[in-house]
């Protein structure tokens, strides 16, 4: 249906325009009417932004590091190898793995608005949907790297990816040097959010986090 009529009396005219301002009044009335607990809300968002979710992704990626066949099969079919292991489901219908090397390094953004794969990431950062990082990371995606603390050689070539609702992309970094005898779970503490969407690069051993 098309959406160029103007209706000022409508109710959802007196929301702030923003979806973030949106979300946030929305959250103030809940609260106000004691339908919902702040701390407890803000609990589970962290949960989905920094913990289900990355540890997801992470899972693939330490499996890619420390199988060669699982590697290659999530190179080729990224949909049905992390479907396998249940990372499946909105947002994270139609997977593409792509690879860090000496030679590329890629980096993935959404031009058009925030698609994300949510089963492996959970929850988009807030810079992910900002237009600042959407224009930057297309037009100048060495200096966006720059902002995140991330210097490349000159020679290496960087891929940017433009996610859509068809398809979303998930970063394989490359596995830092000297974890050779480290555990899977140790891996995994190396594997950031950051670096599945190529704005970060795996943590080295010696800044592995708790």
């Amino acid at each position: 249906m098309p959406h160029d009529h103007h209706d000022h009396d409508h109710p959802h005219a007196l929301l702030p325009p923003d979806p973030a301002l949106r979300v946030k009044a929305l959250e103030t009335v809940l609260t106000r009417k004691g339908l919902i607990d702040p701390q407890a809300l803000d609990a589970i968002i962290d949960t989905y932004e920094n913990r289900i979710g990355p540890r997801n992704g992470a899972d693939v990626v330490v499996r890619a590091w420390t199988d060669s066949a699982f590697k290659q099969a999530l190179l080729q079919d990224a949909t049905a190898v992390v479907s396998k292991l249940g990372y499946y489901g909105r947002q994270g219908e139609h997977m593409v793995v792509v690879e860090n090397t000496d030679q590329t390094h890629n980096m993935i953004v959404c031009t058009l608005c925030s698609c994300y794969p949510w089963p492996l990431l959970g929850i988009p950062p807030a810079w992910y949907k900002s237009d600042a990082y959407r224009a930057r990371a297309v037009r100048e995606p060495r200096k966006v790297l720059s902002d995140f603390g991330v210097s490349l050689p000159e020679d290496t070539a960087i891929r940017v990816w433009d996610s859509t609702a068809e398809i979303r992309y998930l970063v394989l970094p490359q596995r830092p040097p000297g974890t050779e005898d480290m555990s899977r779970t140790d891996l995994m503490s190396l594997v950031t959010r950051d670096s599945m969407i190529g704005t970060g690069l795996a943590r080295s051993p010696d800044k592995a986090g708790p």
